[in-house]
């Protein structure tokens, strides 16, 4: 109360016996990112902008929003999407399954993948727009596979002077920092000090680095510490993605992975990580089976290797092996695979009983055919509250831009946000409100270091989310993923009315934004 009375007054003492606005919303319950228990107050809008919050005087040409009962807040800031390609084609750039969870700002790059060429990037996105802003990391893994393809070895002097020379450019033209994705091929073959090298260049623009570290299962603390020691030499923000202790073997690991970044900030350094609210992951079939040794190349190499006396036999022992680690089969459920739809939604051991044959042989038919899509039940519950309780973890999905398609992805790519403050913040109270809406607002922009994004202040974007707290709620589950979330009444995209009354626009408000190097005089917001 005593801060709405602040606000208010400040408006009165500035002499604003009136604001000029296209939208005044009044009445809401307000969540201004900062971590800071909700106030009620107005929030008036002019143009792109807020232009005033607090207790805003009548304004008759503006529209009035009736948010008496509604929670108003930041429009969330994904900070890990594979939105890629996505958010540039016609049926996906709306990213409607984003909007409808109050998203309005979203990350690529991650893991290493996504386009190298930022500048036509960002172009194309301007051209056609998005439903959301969209920001672009560098991945080191089209970075690395672009000059070097998919090798297992160090790159030579020409080649590491060619990568940094890249780092450079795609930094100078508004990238956000440089990502890796280190379970991945070919960004796995990378040693530590060739990411040294590379993060040093966008430390010099002023970037971050952030990454899917090495191991996320009993390699996890390990792969921590070399991902601050990255940060630590080059001289940069590390930002951890999809902070998790993945398989039973590794559950509990969390506490001491969470202690090791803790002593990290302690001595100064920034470091801070990411997470999503499930027990469940998803990537690729590939990369949770088969051991990086044999991954080197295309996928008809990894078909060689198979059919190969000896290296196959050794191929089939490495995957069955892995298989066990998954519960034989019962934790890896089949998302999307093109060859055989019948198999989506069913895991590996209920695949193989029903075919009569062995786990092995389906997955060995699967990776034969390029490979599927898989949904891994490898988290356990404990680990990630506890992950979520931390001040410096924010929410992002991993998840994409898409639309209903007969696939069974992942839930997160539907529900991730509503989620988190129905089941975790509303109902078990493992965060309070407000710190869940800052996970995804205003720390995600400090993360970025993004300005004028993730909070309710005048003369910040007006990207801004009203949600009915009754029904913001996510309705993907495992089995039925692909329905999206409920309860956003109002969503702005740069001061655009892209959700009226819960009903898309058809507003494409969003667009690329652009990161400033302090090495150009390249302006950026």
């Amino acid at each position: 109360i005593m801060a709405y009375v602040v606000l208010g007054a400040y408006l009165l003492l500035a002499g604003q016996g009136s604001v000029e606005a296209d939208y005044v919303i009044r009445g809401a319950m307000v969540y201004d990112g900062t971590g800071k228990p909700a106030v009620r107050a107005d929030v008036a809008i002019r143009g792109q902008r807020i232009v005033a919050v607090g207790t805003i005087p009548p304004s008759p040409r503006a529209k009035t929003i009736n948010a008496n009962g509604l929670v108003l807040t930041p429009g969330f800031i994904d900070l890990h999407t594979h939105s890629d390609y996505s958010i540039t084609r016609p049926a996906t750039r709306a990213n409607l399954n984003y909007l409808t969870q109050g998203v309005t700002t979203i990350v690529t790059g991650n893991c290493g993948f996504g386009p190298v060429g930022v500048a036509e990037y960002y172009r194309k996105i301007d051209r056609h727009g998005a439903g959301t802003n969209v920001l672009h990391l560098i991945p080191h893994g089209t970075l690395r596979r672009q000059v070097m393809g998919n090798v297992n070895r160090p790159p030579t002097d020409s080649e590491m002077n060619r990568m940094r020379s890249l780092v450079d450019r795609e930094m100078r033209a508004g990238a956000w920092g440089f990502c890796t994705g280190l379970i991945y091929t070919p960004g796995m073959y990378a040693s530590t000090d060739e990411l040294v090298a590379l993060a040093e260049v966008a430390a010099e623009h002023g970037g971050i680095y952030a990454s899917h570290i090495r191991g996320e299962g009993t390699e996890l603390l390990v792969s921590v510490t070399e991902a601050i020691t990255i940060g630590r030499r080059a001289g940069l923000p590390v930002h951890i993605s999809h902070f998790k202790a993945s398989g039973r073997k590794a559950w509990g690991l969390s506490a001491d992975a969470i202690g090791l970044i803790e002593q990290a900030r302690q001595k100064g350094q920034v470091v801070t990580a990411d997470q999503y609210p499930y027990t469940a992951s998803s990537t690729s079939l590939t990369a949770t089976v088969v051991p990086g040794i044999f991954r080197e190349g295309k996928n008809s190499d990894l078909i060689a290797r198979l059919d190969d006396k000896k290296q196959g036999q050794e191929l089939r022992n490495a995957i069955e092996e892995r298989l066990r680690e998954h519960d034989g089969g019962k934790s890896i459920r089949i998302a999307s695979y093109r060859r055989n739809r019948r198999w989506q939604g069913k895991d590996l051991a209920r695949i193989a009983q029903e075919e009569g044959r062995s786990v092995l042989a389906i997955a060995i038919e699967i990776l034969r055919n390029g490979g599927a899509q898989i949904v891994n039940f490898g988290m356990n519950e404990e680990d990630v509250r506890l992950i979520m309780r931390q001040p410096w973890v924010a929410t992002a999905s991993d998840g994409s831009a898409r639309v209903p398609s007969g696939t069974v992805p992942h839930p997160r790519n539907y529900g991730c946000f509503p989620r988190k403050i129905r089941r975790y913040a509303f109902e078990d109270r493992v965060v309070s409100v407000a710190q869940a809406v800052r996970s995804a607002t205003g720390l995600p922009a400090d993360i970025l270091r993004l300005p004028k994004r993730g909070y309710i202040k005048p003369d910040h974007y007006a990207d801004i989310l009203i949600f009915d707290p009754k029904t913001f709620r996510d309705l993907a589950t495992f089995d039925q993923p692909e329905q999206y979330s409920t309860g956003v009444e109002y969503l702005f995209v740069n001061g655009v009315l892209t959700i009226d009354r819960g009903k898309y626009t058809g507003e494409l408000a969003g667009r690329a934004i652009r990161h400033t190097s302090p090495r150009t005089s390249k302006q950026g917001e």
